[in-house]
């Protein structure tokens, strides 16, 4: 008993004394925390220099784009077949990917030998006799008949532009084919294929084998987004914002890049500490000055032996102890390299606390005992505000590359019916060029006295005949209803510099009063009248005043408008079919407090036209593209069959949101625009304005996005109850979507505020979705626009001719491309005209001010004559 006792005391004081002398020795090889968080924000830094296009050339870390866009949703399905070419052997597999709401995966697979006269023959033998052994592997498992996509794991230096492409930089591992370096390797096999026509395959992705490594892991645990691979040798991969890979066009969405971090040092980075002993196995290694780093010892004894050596108990001990001391830096090494990219993923999602999986690979992770609970460690000490789950990963290589093949499948798929619901809101040339004709056709309809009662564009005149001069002064008060606020104004103008100064009070509509009698609105119109002089002590004065009222009204002069009919939430009993300056006089006289001098009922669209008139002469129409959508111009008295007289010119207010209701617009209405018809306040009507104005583009967004997530393409296929809701997608969404500072990640934030929990590929189709709904209204705007201008230079007989338009509304100032495509597409249709587009500064209130004092200056001109 004393003997075993004396043993394990001399065993144990031995391995003391071996473990101290092992330490002295190798004491630069263990790193301090410090050290380590010193490496972690070194490799950041060239991971950063990696991704930008000016400083890659000189990157240690290349980071490179390997254009997978997508980990796996659950959703694939089918079958695949799978090749990896890069070893002694290669394999084949056919991996069948199951759907039925679970994550299925089932493999076939056949290695097949790579001889020597084959590997270091000629590079067309190569790809034929890969061709040959793919077509022996689809016979013997009877899948000739099907056309199935492959991916083709290729573990070789190449440069990737796209998924389906790699050119070949230089062959490793013995193999030295010929003519095959600088060529893309994907032609090339798919050439040799070609030599068996019953053989019909589709190669979808060439893949990297860390890649291979993220995307099985992803499949099984969707918050997998980047790959390690710590064997014989080391790599690792991640997903990426596409916003911050110089290298490849695009901002949209994230892509996997190979970070091929084996380099990382090769410029000096480490040279602080790398030891004499990593020196002398570098000149050693068969490429000396590249790839640092990683070696481990598997098991003492055995591998002593093997080396011709007779080992001792001490000898064993101290190599073991080296092993732990080499195996624990690259440990620790790798963790730190591991913890920068954590932390680049954290800080690219804006996250306080990051929660990931990293799927891991390779034969030093899977058999050395203490490596992956050392890796783990030291990951989580870095990076404490992360939580890592680490996925080792089955079949890395080669069913990843069925995983990228399948999501590749998939995308493709989803993006073909995408694809088919965005054409139906692409207009062509041809059809612009229609839709500007049949405008103009309707515009002359509207403004002949027999088929004014058909015509679908109103063309009402406003009986505003001039614009203004500059010579308009004087104090006036404009009046604005048009919603649920009313706003009283005193407008100063100033003649000779052209300065107006507005004052003005807001007042609420109740909604009892909005939906009471007509009597009981007007009362409290003059109430706040009454309010405001008193504000502005100006209770005596009896002003000129210009009423805005944005309700389709019947002119038949300046100051008589007639309203046809209440929309916005009015209610009011007994005001249509009456004349509404009639109510307000009426109104005034019941209060008998003050009288005031009506001089016009003005439209806002009218407005818009004066107030830009007012700084340009060449203003002669007005635009409003924002809630609502209209348009009025100047025209010539001849040409307005409704009015007598032929001299001068006056203003045509065309209502022109009733275009198309006549049927005229059916070729381009899609399924969508049927449905946010049918489900509007006033269906069968209005079409043009449905599908250009603010109101309603949010609510066409929202019908496409039901559909698609019907289809199974967003949302995971789960309509919310938040998208099921009419109206909540308002028009202001989509110029927040679709602003160009906008990150994806800020669109998901406005998409979760909806209620849509989004991944990052249904925030690049919400965007495309907006993009497509915005730019189609943006061109009808256009083809309407080009079709008034042509007219007015048509009608003056000139060749060329410049003209300014006034334009209000929330589309054109807040949204980020509208204003852009309408001008662009003005400028197609109507290529002899100049136009030019000027931003409304308050047309409903000084608009209204300043009819009123042209009307005034003209009432005066008259009565001088």
């Amino acid at each position: 008993m004393f003997a075993v006792h004396l043993m394990a005391f001399y065993f144990t004081k031995l391995k003391e004394d071996q473990i101290k002398k092992v330490d002295r020795f190798l004491y630069h090889m263990r790193l301090s925390d410090e050290t380590l968080l010193d490496i972690m924000a070194r490799f950041q830094a060239e991971m950063q220099k990696g991704l930008g296009k000016d400083t890659n050339p000189t990157a240690s870390v290349k980071m490179l784009p390997t254009f997978v866009r997508a980990i796996p949703d659950g959703s694939e399905n089918g079958e695949f077949l799978s090749l990896d070419l890069g070893g002694s052997k290669f394999r084949v597999l056919k991996v069948q990917v199951s759907e039925e709401g679970k994550r299925n995966v089932q493999m076939e697979s056949q290695f097949y030998p790579t001889p020597n006269e084959i590997i270091r023959g000629n590079g067309t033998e190569l790809f034929e006799y890969v061709a040959d052994c793919l077509a022996d592997f689809m016979k013997t498992k009877e899948l000739m008949q099907k056309k199935l996509p492959l991916g083709l794991t290729f573990s070789f230096p190449c440069k990737q532009t796209k998924l389906e492409e790699g050119i070949l930089l230089s062959w490793t591992k013995k193999f030295k084919a010929r003519g095959v370096q600088g060529t893309d390797v994907v032609s090339s096999l798919t050439n040799a294929m070609k030599r068996h026509q019953d053989l019909d395959v589709d190669i979808l992705a060439l893949v990297n084998d860390t890649v291979g490594t993220m995307m099985t892991c992803a499949y099984d645990d969707p918050y997998c987004e980047v790959g390690v691979i710590i064997g014989t040798g080391t790599n690792a991969c991640y997903m990426e914002d596409m916003s911050n890979i110089d290298l490849v066009e695009g901002d949209e969405g994230r892509m996997c890049v190979n970070t091929e971090w084996g380099a990382f040092g090769d410029d000096g980075a480490l040279e602080d500490i790398r030891t004499e002993f990593d020196r002398e196995l570098d000149l050693g290694s068969l490429n000396p000055g590249k790839q640092l780093y990683k070696e481990g010892l598997a098991n003492t004894r055995e591998i002593l032996t093997d080396l011709g050596l007779e080992p001792s108990d001490a000898d064993c001990i101290a190599v073991q102890h080296v092993c732990t001391i080499v195996s624990f830096r690259s440990a620790n090494l790798c963790a730190a390299a591991l913890a920068a990219i954590l932390t680049r993923l954290r800080e690219n999602k804006k996250l306080v606390r990051l929660r990931t999986t990293v799927g891991v690979d390779g034969t030093l992770y899977k058999i050395h005992p203490q490596y992956p609970k050392r890796l783990h460690k030291v990951v989580r000490k870095l990076v404490p505000n992360c939580d890592v789950r680490f996925l080792l990963s089955e079949s890395g290589s080669t069913k990843g590359a069925a995983m990228v093949t399948a999501v590749a499948s998939r995308l493709q798929a989803q993006r073909k019916q995408i694809d088919k619901v965005l054409a139906l809101f692409r207009l062509t040339q041809e059809q612009l060029v229609g839709i500007r004709n049949k405008m103009r056709v309707e515009f002359e309809y509207g403004l002949k006295k027999d088929t004014h009662p058909l015509a679908t564009v109103k063309m009402l005149p406003t009986y505003v005949c001039g614009m203004p001069d500059g010579t308009e002064k004087g104090k006036f008060l404009a009046l604005d209803l048009g919603g649920t606020n009313f706003r009283v104004l005193l407008v100063k103008i100033r003649s000779g510099r052209r300065s107006v100064r507005m004052y003005n009070k807001i007042f609420a509509i109740p909604l009892e009063i909005m939906q009471g009698t007509g009597e009981e609105l007007f009362d409290h119109i003059v109430q706040c009248i009454a309010d405001f002089l008193d504000y502005m002590g100006l209770k005596g004065a009896q002003l000129p005043l210009g009423f805005t009222f944005s309700f389709p009204c019947r002119q038949a002069s300046i100051d008589k408008g007639t309203l046809i009919e209440w929309t916005k939430g009015f209610k009011a009993t007994d005001c249509e079919g009456e004349d509404v300056v009639d109510m307000l006089r009426e109104a005034i006289k019941r209060r008998n407090e003050f009288d005031l001098d009506i001089v016009a009922v003005v439209n806002d669209t009218v407005g818009t036209m004066m107030t830009c008139g007012y700084e340009d002469s060449n203003c002669e129409v007005g635009l409003i593209a924002g809630t609502g959508s209209n348009m009025c111009y100047m025209e010539e008295m001849r040409n307005i069959e409704l009015v007598e007289g032929d001299e001068g010119k006056m203003c045509i207010n065309t209502e022109w949101g009733g275009f198309g209701d006549n049927g005229c617009l059916d070729d381009i209405h899609t399924q969508y625009d049927k449905e946010v018809d049918e489900g509007s306040l006033n269906p069968g009507k209005q079409r043009y304005e449905k599908m250009t104005s603010g109101m309603y583009l949010g609510e066409i967004v929202r019908q496409i996005l039901i559909d698609l997530t019907k289809q199974g393409l967003l949302f995971r296929g789960q309509i919310s109850e938040r998208l099921r809701t009419r109206g909540i997608f308002e028009t202001k969404f989509l110029s927040q979507i679709e602003s160009d500072r906008l990150a994806l990640l800020q669109v998901r934030r406005i998409l979760q505020q909806l209620g849509l929990d989004s991944t990052c590929e249904d925030s690049i189709v919400v965007k495309e979705v907006c993009g497509a709904v915005s730019r189609r209204a943006a061109q009808l705007y256009g083809a309407g626009l080009a079709a008034i201008v042509e007219k007015r230079r048509e009608d003056q007989g000139l060749e060329h001719m410049r003209i300014t338009v006034g334009v209000d509304g929330t589309l054109y100032k807040l949204h980020p491309h509208f204003s852009r495509i309408l001008r662009e597409t003005v400028k197609e249709l109507a290529p002899q005209c100049d136009v030019m587009f000027m931003l409304s500064e308050d047309g409903s209130g000084k608009g209204a001010a300043l009819i009123t004092a042209v009307a005034k200056r003209l009432q005066q001109a008259q009565r001088e004559h």
